[in-house]
C-alpha cells in the first residue's frame, strides 16, 4: 500500500515538473524526461513494473546527471566556486549553475524513485 501511496505522489509531482518545464528553451527535453518517470510511476501504482525498462532510463539520467556535475558551471563548480549559493532564492534561474544544480537533482530525485520500483519488481 506504501508502494501505491508513494508511486501515485511522483507520479503527479513528476506531471507537475514537466508542466512547470513547458516554458523553458529545452523543454522537449525536460517534459520528456519528467513524463517518462511520471508514467513509469503511474504504471508501478497499477503493479506494472518494466525492470529492464527502469536500468535504461535509470542509467540514461544518471549519466546525464554526472556530465550536469562535472560540467562547466554545473554542480561541482556550484559547491566549489560559488561556495553552495542558495539555489531557491528565486524560482528563476538567472545563473547557469543554479539551472544545472537543479536537473541534478532532478534527475537523482527521479533516480531514485525509479530504483525503488526496479527493486519492488
Amino acid at each position: 500500500m506504501l508502494l501505491i501511496i508513494l508511486n501515485v505522489f511522483f507520479f503527479l509531482a513528476f506531471l507537475a515538473f514537466a508542466y512547470v518545464n513547458l516554458n523553458d528553451n529545452d523543454a522537449w527535453l525536460w517534459v520528456s524526461i519528467y513524463t517518462v518517470a511520471a508514467i513509469c510511476c503511474g504504471m508501478a501504482a497499477l503493479h506494472k513494473y518494466y525492470p529492464t525498462v527502469y536500468l535504461v532510463i535509470i542509467s540514461f539520467y544518471l549519466i546525464y546527471a554526472l556530465t550536469l556535475f562535472f560540467a562547466k558551471d554545473g554542480v561541482r563548480d556550484w559547491i566549489t566556486k560559488y561556495k553552495k549559493e542558495s539555489l531557491v532564492q528565486t524560482m528563476q534561474a538567472t545563473k547557469p549553475y543554479i539551472e544545472k544544480t537543479r536537473e541534478f537533482f532532478g534527475l537523482l530525485i527521479i533516480s531514485a524513485a525509479l530504483t525503488i520500483n526496479y527493486f519492488a519488481a
